[in-house]
């Protein structure tokens, strides 16, 4: 049975393109009778913004989708991260990195492809993992291999890490786990079976297979969607104006007015009509998709009212 999540981080507010990411992942796993779970990814506490994980809830119940059970939140499970951290220090597969501060502090929030930087020279990886370091450092595992994947959406998707960043942290100094660690140790304990997220994330992949192989635990299958951007084929930001979820709810934008707009940019329907997410489980595909971002303007949703 497939097992989706929705993992909204209050690092911010809830956008257009998160959006249409939920509405995708809910709906492949609710129409093959799954269910779909909720994670509150708020390990990147500096970053948190106050309300913002209330906010996301109320952003997904507007664009009428749910879960099961009760939300799973990053910042109780500590204990857990700490756990896997140590069994591949055990194993040798992480070595402590005194390299900079900012990919560090970078680690904690999901790495997209426009901030992956360049690839770690391999400074620090002569050391073991009992070698006693003073001052801040950063956890790194070690990359041996690339594993390919067959991608719901890309189909066969193979990204040489060697190329792409290298070795790459888990871990702060203190234990507190990155993207990547926390991500892969949810996954496996919520019992996930399909990640339905960003192509932005595309590189993100190798890793946490990477990591799901070093802990013995059985990784989902991924599909990356073409993201959501603004009239200048960049993703969505500030500068596109406010496409906020909360946002368009205060000015009185319906969520069927998103919802169909959206299924329109999925190929679901012929035109952008209104819909409620519950009347697409018929006709939601990955097949349907384009292969190109979806270029959104805030016109798009008052000529769609």
């Amino acid at each position: 049975m497939i097992r989706g999540r929705l993992a909204p981080s209050p690092t911010g507010a809830q956008h257009v393109g998160n959006a249409r990411t939920y509405l995708v992942a809910w709906l492949l796993a609710r129409q093959a009778g799954g269910d779909v779970v909720l994670r509150i990814e708020d390990i990147d506490s500096p970053r948190v913004k106050t309300g913002a994980a209330a906010q996301a809830l109320e952003d997904l119940r507007w664009l009428g989708l749910d879960w099961d059970g009760v939300p799973l939140v990053q910042t109780q499970r500590r204990a857990v991260y700490a756990d896997a951290l140590e069994e591949l220090k055990r194993c040798e597969l992480v070595y402590p990195c005194t390299c900079t501060r900012g990919d560090i502090a970078a680690a904690a929030s999901a790495p997209h492809a426009e901030h992956e930087g360049p690839v770690y020279p391999g400074t620090c990886a002569s050391r073991r993992a009992t070698d006693t370091i003073e001052g801040p450092f950063a956890w790194r595992f070690r990359v041996s291999h690339s594993p390919p994947f067959v991608d719901l959406v890309r189909g066969p998707t193979a990204i040489d890490l060697h190329n792409v960043g290298g070795d790459f942290v888990v871990a702060k100094s203190d234990g507190t786990p990155a993207y990547q660690l926390a991500v892969v140790v949810d996954d496996a304990a919520q019992g996930i079976t399909q990640v339905i997220r960003g192509d932005d994330l595309v590189p993100s992949t190798p890793r946490q297979l990477l990591l799901f192989e070093a802990l013995k635990l059985t990784p989902p299958r991924y599909g990356h969607l073409p993201l959501v951007v603004g009239p200048d084929g960049r993703r969505l930001a500030k500068r596109h104006g406010d496409t906020r979820l909360a946002t368009l709810r205060a000015a009185g934008i319906l969520p069927e007015a998103l919802v169909g707009l959206l299924a329109w940019s999925c190929g679901w329907q012929s035109t952008p009509l209104p819909r409620q997410s519950h009347t697409l489980l018929t006709v939601a595909s990955l097949e349907t998709i384009p292969p190109e971002p979806f270029q959104f303007c805030e016109k798009m949703l008052s000529q769609n009212l």
